[in-house]
């Protein structure tokens, strides 16, 4: 199982986006986005969907295999 943080992290590595380029996309901190990345805190659904936007696929891929 992964999280939601890895699932992230790794979309965001595979599209060559640094945690700053992501959360200036989508208007969050990068240091928020690096809570999320370690899962120090969840994203509401609302910030997990603007992430999979700037990350061009579905928020659903985000969730695929989460614990």
């Amino acid at each position: 199982m992964v999280s939601i943080g890895d699932n992230i992290r790794k979309y965001r590595k595979s599209g060559h986006l640094t945690q700053k380029d992501l959360g200036e996309a989508i208007g969050i901190s990068n240091t928020y986005l690096s809570d999320i990345e370690t899962g120090r805190t969840n994203p509401s659904i609302k910030t997990l969907k603007k992430i999979a936007k700037a990350l061009d696929i579905s928020y659903i891929e985000l969730l695929k295999d989460t614990e």
